[in-house]
């Protein structure tokens, strides 16, 4: 059996959409439906309620998984569409840090 660390989804992590109309957008899985798809939202364009169902091969994981998010679905089973904000703008932010940190070209 092969280890796929990697595409395993978890609650709270941060995916890149690469298909569909919400393409190359930013969204938060809220929910896993089964080996093959699972619920994202943003919190913005797409609320908690309404999340999508995405395959998973359409999605990019990416690195980085929301406390705040996962904290709020396992005590309530939902979380507020501002800490959805919140997860997307944090990871957007220190996206942009990191990159001004390795970015030493004067213009």
């Amino acid at each position: 059996m092969v280890s796929e660390s990697d595409s395993v989804p978890n609650l709270g992590q941060l995916v890149r959409i690469l298909k569909g109309r919400d393409a190359d957008r930013l969204g938060v899985i809220v929910g896993i439906l089964d080996g093959r798809f699972v619920l994202v939202a943003d919190g913005d364009k797409r609320k908690f309620d309404r999340a999508k169902r995405k395959n998973l091969n359409h999605l990019e994981l990416l690195d980085f998984i929301s406390p705040e998010v996962v904290k709020s679905i396992l005590e309530t089973g939902r979380v507020t569409n501002g800490k959805l904000r919140y997860a997307v703008a944090k990871f957007s932010d220190e996206k942009v840090i990191a990159l001004k940190k390795g970015d030493q070209v004067d213009g």
